[in-house]
């Protein structure tokens, strides 16, 4: 099966350029004026966090006309904020909306009401990465040894993580065990255990209650930085940079597999072309610049663009693959 997230698009790290995607470059100083940022959940997070530093640049960097407002709209995992823009702003060009690889893998398992096709994907600026990880006493030195334990018994370890079954945390785990080989059929035998956070994950590892974490390196830096954990695998496309350069990727090691947890933005399925390609211009010509830059690093995350339809073909498969695992471990049906 193919990876998830193909090592080309990082190649294209810092700057795409807008035709290559098959876009119209709009002209500096004509860029749609995006007025509002829906974030689909409660103040504070990932999504609200996202619209706010996104929304303050946008006005910083005078790359639209006077402030940007932040609507905290949940519900749903954002199922509520996918609504109301189908529903009633599908057209508006004005609006953005937070989203990640969260909201991504709620459309694959049928949680939204709509398919990717409802939306207009606009582009990700950063994303944080996984990693597997293990309590820095465990007998496993590689991701050979623990994915060779987990083919030939599934059932064998505790594999922790911040998200339930058939969340972010459990697909990443699963993937790597289905690119060691194991079956299909077998996929559902994984024993996971969810916490409410990678730290608390890590936690309950060293005191021996699991055995493994799958979780994002921005939620468990200190652990790593401190010594008191092994990472196994890093699922980014490249090395990572320092201060965390020497951990190894998973597919250094010949895991095919990258994890991220991206942030990014979509708009309503009705925005014309030009002005999906101009609120895409937009969003580039931000992600470029240094504060952003700045703001990511300061957040623990990796700058990364995929804009237009390099970024909407990216989400459908995506939204494919994540789709094909639940079904294996009956996450749906």
């Amino acid at each position: 099966m193919p990876a998830m997230f193909p090592r080309s698009y990082l190649k294209r790290y810092l700057s795409l350029p807008l035709v290559a995607a098959g876009l119209a470059v709009s002209t500096p100083g004509l860029a749609l004026p995006i007025d509002e940022c829906i974030a689909p959940a409660d103040p504070g997070g990932g999504w609200d966090f996202t619209c706010r530093s996104v929304g303050k640049l946008l006005t910083d960097l005078e790359l639209t006309d006077g402030s940007v407002q932040v609507t905290n709209m949940p519900g749903g995992v954002g199922a509520v904020a996918f609504s109301n823009v189908a529903g009633k702003r599908a057209a508006d060009s004005n609006l953005i909306v937070a989203t990640s690889t969260v909201g991504m893998t709620q459309i694959a398992q049928g949680r939204y009401p709509g398919d990717a096709d409802t939306m207009r994907w606009l582009g990700m600026l950063g994303t944080d990465v996984g990693v597997i990880l293990v309590d820095d006493q465990s007998p496993y030195q590689d991701l050979e040894e623990l994915l060779q334990d987990i083919v030939e018994d599934p059932s064998a370890l505790a594999v922790a993580g911040s998200s339930g079954a058939g969340g972010w945390d459990h697909i990443r785990a699963l993937m790597l065990a289905e690119a060691a080989g194991l079956a299909s059929e077998q996929i559902g035998q994984l024993r996971w255990v969810q916490f409410d956070g990678g730290g608390p994950a890590v936690t309950q590892m060293m005191g021996n209650h699991v055995d493994v974490v799958s979780t994002d390196l921005g939620e468990v830096a200190g652990f790593i930085e401190s010594g008191d954990v092994r990472v196994l695998a890093v699922l980014s496309e490249e090395p990572l940079p320092a201060p965390f350069d020497e951990l190894p990727t998973a597919i250094e090691q010949g895991y095919d597999v990258t994890g991220y947890n991206w942030r990014g933005f979509y708009t309503g399925g009705e925005v014309s072309d030009e002005d999906y390609a101009a609120m895409v211009d937009t969003l580039q010509q931000l992600y470029d610049s240094s504060e952003w830059k700045d703001v990511a690093a300061q957040n623990g995350l990796v700058p990364l663009w995929r804009g237009g339809d390099e970024f909407s073909n990216f989400v459908q498969e995506s939204i494919d693959r994540v789709e094909e695992i639940s079904r294996d471990i009956g996450v749906i049906q």
